[in-house]
């Protein structure tokens, strides 16, 4: 992503056209012609001359222009529900309920995503929510950003309970080595309904969804999906379609991690006068899906072309690519996309860094190229531009070969972890609370490095009150 683009987020990708429109306007302002989508639901723009915060007073909605790049926007799925598959509990409006429930502007990558979907990844955040089959409980997947390795945490959580532990998390994470430790200072921070995991998370295989164009969604009812090839996304259009929104009483517009749009609760009766407007527009809605599945950075004009290049070559070729999903990256080593097959551009070496040189390509791609393995496989290396459409056609070839051969659940688990590192604390049989002597016990005014056999023999579990002699040794086992 170009680092000098400021952004607007919308919690979650989601938004309404009026605000959508106030946004616009704030841009239109700057000067601005067009917008981009970003791969966290976003708006993305550069800001030439007016200073933000002049801008940001002309906002009806107290929009927030944001340029620290510290600063992230929560990734959720509420863009998938009603319209593909979905955890039978999980509705639009639990997704819009926690996101009202976020009170400030986290630094972490947050997630919250249903694992039935495959729109919006599960495992690109650093605190990933993936919804359970309990209902209004959700597995979280840590992966923070010192950390090496991701980790599951180890109780479900309760809906209610994501933003206050996304919080303290938010507080404390810097100094946080492994989750078992995360685990025990937020049980001492927090009053919290956690339920205890019968099984490990499992993610079914799904291909990728087609998400263009006009579709029925239920009975009455349609939804629309709306792409840019180039991801510059004419203001002019969208604010007469935020118009066009508030007249047929549609209430949210939502953005996705593909950088595209789409609206849900398209009334019959409005279908007609939609496609007209988007006709008079001259919008192409029906896309080839060999254009859609890419994932590229934005604002940047030679990914783009590789990808216009390559496409070319899967259009003469013939090639399907239904289900797969591509990226294009400039960090190499960087292992946090969540498309199918990944090309790294390496970068020049430095004894010719004052010549031109023809960029070289990594291709990789994830185990049985599902992005929730989690686990690459490096296909090629150092390739140039010209080989890189038959390396993409073999993996073609090689996901179909073995599609649905391995369509089984992959089931989310820790690895193996040595036997010998760790230490021992003590554990609540009930809740599963842990007492660490190096941590002490903030709620009972335990200070650290008490020993557990100096705890008073009143003391208590500070989350279900069981005594002394529920508390059983067990081994600390540190993640690497």
């Amino acid at each position: 992503m170009n680092d000098d683009l400021h952004r607007i987020f919308f919690k979650g990708g989601v938004t309404s056209p009026g605000e959508l429109k106030d946004s616009i306007a704030m841009l239109e302002a700057a000067g601005l012609q067009e917008v981009y989508f970003g791969s966290r639901q976003d708006l993305l723009f550069p800001l030439p001359h007016k200073s933000k915060k002049q801008l940001e007073l002309l906002s009806e909605f107290n929009t927030n222009i944001v340029a620290d790049r510290t600063y992230q926007n929560i990734v959720c799925s509420y863009v998938s529900a009603d319209i593909f598959d979905m955890t039978h509990w999980l509705k639009g409006s639990t997704y819009l309920y926690l996101l009202e429930q976020f009170n400030y502007q986290p630094k972490l990558k947050i997630n919250i995503a249903d694992p039935k979907q495959r729109l919006v990844p599960l495992f690109s955040g650093n605190l990933n929510f993936i919804a359970s089959a309990e209902e209004d409980y959700w597995y979280l997947n840590v992966m923070l950003p010192h950390w090496k390795n991701k980790a599951f945490y180890p109780v479900l959580i309760y809906s209610w309970d994501i933003v206050k532990i996304a919080k303290v998390i938010e507080e404390v994470f810097t100094g946080i080595d492994n989750v078992d430790q995360l685990f025990t200072i937020i049980n001492q921070q927090l009053e919290t309904n956690n339920k205890n995991i019968q099984e490990p998370l499992q993610t079914p295989y799904l291909t990728f969804p087609y998400y263009e164009g006009m579709n029925r969604m239920g009975l009455d009812q349609y939804w629309l999906g709306l792409y840019w090839r180039n991801n510059r996304y004419d203001l002019k259009f969208l604010k007469e379609f935020c118009g066009f929104c508030l007249d047929n009483g549609i209430g949210k517009i939502c953005i996705t991690p593909w950088k595209s749009l789409i609206v849900k609760g398209i009334k019959t009766q409005s279908r007609p006068a939609l496609e007209r407007f988007l006709g008079l527009n001259g919008i192409n809605v029906r896309h080839s899906q060999l254009e859609m599945n890419w994932h590229l950075p934005v604002d940047d004009a030679e990914a783009f072309e590789l990808k216009r290049f390559l496409v070319r070559n899967f259009d003469q070729n013939d090639i399907s690519t239904y289900g797969l999903t591509f990226g294009i990256s400039n960090d190499v080593g960087k292992r946090s996309h969540f498309s199918s097959i990944v090309i790294e551009k390496n970068a020049p070496p430095k004894l010719v860094a004052d010549f031109e040189v023809r960029p070289s390509y990594n291709v990789l791609h994830f185990k049985n190229f599902d992005p929730n393995t989690d686990t690459y496989i490096v296909y090629a290396q150092d390739v140039d531009k010209v080989e890189l459409s038959g390396l993409l056609m073999e993996l073609s070839k090689k996901y179909f070969e073995q599609l649905y051969k391995v369509a089984e659940p992959t089931i989310q688990k820790e690895p193996n972890k040595p036997k010998d590192k760790g230490r021992k604390v003590h554990q609540c049989q009930n809740c599963y609370t842990i007492y660490d002597d190096v941590v002490g016990d903030k709620k009972n005014k335990i200070p650290k490095n008490t020993a557990f056999n100096e705890l008073p023999s009143l003391f208590a579990c500070p989350t279900c009150g069981a005594s002394l002699a529920k508390f059983k040794p067990v081994q600390l086992e540190l993640h690497s």
